[in-house]
């Protein structure tokens, strides 16, 4: 799919919103439990997602997908992430992976996985932040991957807070492959099967109370030459790419929550009456909705702005900084405002907006902390200025 029309990009939108209000959202709460029936359930959206026509829309034509561009991809993006489930059940959520494994895969990878990755038969994770680490600063790692004298690799650590790694086929694993603690150099990515002797789920981490993140364990795993990914000691620059893409998408997807968020804030206050009549005539509860308005309108901008210069493949981390702090806090702000609008019944298990709120605290922390992007956009801002000042005659 080249240049869609904008007709088409909105129809779609309008399809792909509607298969994860009318199938998705029905099934969160059993898909949130996770174990065997979360597993049948998402093997069964998957399959409706692609009866639908909506599977893997944003991932390449030649692999299965969509072929839809980024820019275009950004509004679906949106939709789907109004639920935490949604890019898993339409086919989108292994884009980071197929795009880093399809610019830096050897032939081996990408004519081994990236096919059954699109088609969902494969699912993968991505380690990098470790318990005794600052995941804000790689360079830290100390999981090692060692040469082999027969070679290939055998790699030795621990991460956590891994995504989904209990499902995970593959994971992707940073480690450090030449140098010591603290070098920027010697870090590498390489691809290992979660079959491998030696690699093993150490717990899970519940966040806040919910699933879904786990610590693992490499016990001298031994990982093929041809599973190297990239260039060794190239892992922060891919890295880095990975994480321009990946913010942006989380960007979108807390914008789809925030605005469910809205949309539940919004009904509640019409449809909810009391003595003194609806919700929505209280000034207090209007001021809520407006705030929430309020930071959606600017936010958004902001977050479809990044998105366009990632797909240009531009330099876009200040973009990209504003976009991934104000949407996390967009939502933890939305979230909040709706459940004081729903009272005790925002509280408890009848609404997602506990799991809404939950999302959007971790939201200031998954990605990079608010404090880094903050730091990192400032530098970048004031740097600029005074490389300016340097060239400009006062």
């Amino acid at each position: 799919m080249t240049d869609p029309d904008v007709t088409d990009v909105d129809l779609l939108r309008k399809r792909v919103s509607a298969f994860v209000r009318e199938r998705v959202f029905p099934c969160e709460p059993r898909l949130d439990a996770g174990g065997p029936e979360a597993r049948k359930l998402r093997k069964r959206l998957r399959m409706e997602a692609r009866e639908a026509g909506l599977w893997a829309l944003p991932l390449p034509v030649e692999l299965g997908g969509g072929g839809l561009p980024l820019p275009a991809y950004a509004s679906l993006a949106e939709a789907e992430g109004a639920s935490d489930h949604g890019p898993a059940a339409l086919g989108s959520a292994s884009l980071l992976d197929v795009t880093m494994l399809s610019r830096h895969g050897t032939g081996q990878i990408r004519s081994a996985y990236l096919t059954r990755l699109v088609s969902g038969d494969l699912h993968t994770c991505y380690a990098m932040t470790e318990p005794d680490a600052p995941g804000t600063e790689p360079w830290l790692a100390a999981t090692r991957a060692e040469r082999r004298s027969g070679g290939g690799w055998r790699v030795t650590g621990r991460k956590w807070f891994v995504s989904n790694a209990a499902d995970a086929d593959l994971v992707t694993v940073l480690a450090r492959t030449g140098g010591t603690p603290g070098d920027r150099t010697g870090l590498s990515l390489l691809l290992v099967p979660t079959d491998s002797p030696g690699f093993r789920v150490v717990r899970e981490l519940p966040v806040l109370g919910a699933t879904g993140q786990y610590e693992i364990a490499f016990d001298q795993v031994d990982v093929a030459e041809d599973h190297l990914v990239g260039e060794p000691g190239r892992a922060l620059a891919m890295a880095g790419e990975r994480l321009q893409l990946g913010r942006t998408l989380r960007a979108l997807r807390w914008l789809g929550q925030a605005q469910r968020a809205f949309d539940l804030m919004c009904g509640r206050a019409t449809a909810r009456q009391g003595a003194r009549g609806p919700l929505a005539d209280r000034q207090l509860v209007q001021q809520h909705v407006f705030e929430a308005l309020l930071a959606l309108r600017t936010t958004r901008p902001l977050v479809y702005e990044a998105m366009a210069l990632v797909a240009e493949g531009r330099d876009a981390h200040v973009e990209v900084g504003l976009a991934k702090t104000a949407a996390a806090r967009t939502l933890q702000e939305v979230a909040d405002r709706a459940v004081q609008v729903f009272g005790a019944a925002g509280l408890g298990p009848d609404t997602p907006l506990p799991a809404l709120f939950r999302t959007g605290r971790t939201a200031r922390i998954l990605d990079g902390p608010d404090e880094q992007h903050v730091s990192s956009v400032a530098r970048r801002v004031l740097r600029e200025r005074q490389d300016e000042s340097a060239v400009t005659p006062g």
